[in-house]
């Protein structure tokens, strides 16, 4: 059972985040959690220096690294934002 944890960076830019869009990320979070294989909906990164892997969530992606069973979350933003 996969669970996801925010690192300290990533909970400041999902706080500063409009709170529908907050709602929007969390609901597709736990979505992707309660699935057999929430990597199946992941997207592996070219660039490691960033995270492993990635979550598209409407305009937003979500960048993470994935430890046993636990996505953690390094950070969080703007689709055109995220990779500088």
């Amino acid at each position: 059972m996969f669970t996801y944890v925010f690192k300290r960076q990533a909970l400041k830019d999902f706080q500063k985040l409009p709170k529908d869009i907050q709602k929007r990320i969390i609901k597709k979070l736990d979505f992707f959690i309660s699935s057999d294989n929430p990597l199946s909906f992941a997207e592996s990164l070219v660039n490691f220096e960033i995270g492993e892997y990635r979550f598209r969530i409407g305009d937003y992606r979500v960048i993470f690294d994935v430890e046993d069973e636990k996505i953690i979350i390094l950070t969080l933003g703007y689709r055109r934002e995220i990779y500088k």
